[in-house]
């Protein structure tokens, strides 16, 4: 019974059931990273759309783990990463460009490295154990890699940083069904079917999708950043899995 117990209130934890929630293995630590003294009000006032405790435990993320976070933006994220690993895990924070707000934490956070790469390139200089990107994957195709879009290089490069086993972790803006990658550039959205796709096509697993950000009065049609519409848009969360050696 008590083995039952907990597994049914780890689901309600992805369902954000905080009563239950609360007196999970792990869960502590996520309250404590999302009201960590460090992290600055603008952020805490962005908490409720982007739900990030209910995000940061789907992605199994826990203290001592080494992640690779793919354009952080302004660092909601990377800073949240760094608290909920703690001091024995790292955060890679990977841009294409400078990103001050993110040197910023680094500065003040040993377990943040920021490295500025194009698209393909190495990601960190051990492996990980996870790759988190987060309203990024469209603008990936909307730029090149070589002969490639950097979607494509992107994806092998996140399969080449993980461990086997690791979890690649994808969130982006719901396009309307049947538009595919047709408007990353315009509405800045992505159909979830062509991500699963092309992740696939770079060797990872499909593990399980979560409806933590879905916002069924989105009707995909708007652009992302309309007034109104900005962070309550409908958005996928996808997670992959590296497929484990085979001894």
């Amino acid at each position: 019974m008590a083995q039952f117990l907990k597994a049914g209130a780890a689901g309600l934890l992805l369902l954000g059931v905080p009563a239950l929630a609360a007196t999970q293995p792990g869960v502590s630590a996520f309250a404590e990273a999302v009201a960590g003294a460090d992290r600055p009000d603008a952020d805490k006032a962005r908490d409720a759309d982007r739900k990030p405790a209910g995000m940061l435990a789907f992605a199994g993320v826990r203290p001592g783990l080494k992640v690779v976070e793919l354009a952080p933006g302004g660092g909601y994220f990377t800073r949240l990463l760094s608290l909920a690993v703690g001091s024995n895990g790292h955060v890679y924070a990977v841009s294409s460009r400078p990103v001050p707000a993110v040197d910023a934490w680094a500065a003040a956070h040993s377990n943040v490295s920021v490295q500025v790469a194009p698209p393909g390139g190495s990601l960190a200089p051990e492996p990980v154990d996870l790759v988190w990107t987060t309203q990024n994957y469209h603008d990936f195709k909307n730029a090149r890699a070589g002969d490639t879009d950097a979607a494509t290089a992107t994806n092998a490069a996140a399969f080449a940083a993980l461990k086997p086993g690791g979890i690649y972790l994808i969130s982006d803006h719901q396009g309307a069904p049947g538009t595919g990658a047709t408007q990353t550039a315009t509405l800045h959205r992505i159909k979830d079917a062509a991500v699963i796709r092309e992740v696939e096509a770079a060797g990872f697993k499909f593990d399980k999708r979560s409806n933590i950000l879905r916002h069924p009065a989105d009707d995909h049609t708007q652009k992302v950043f309309e007034t109104g519409l900005r962070g309550k848009t409908d958005q996928f969360v996808l997670r992959f899995r590296k497929p484990a050696a085979r001894r």
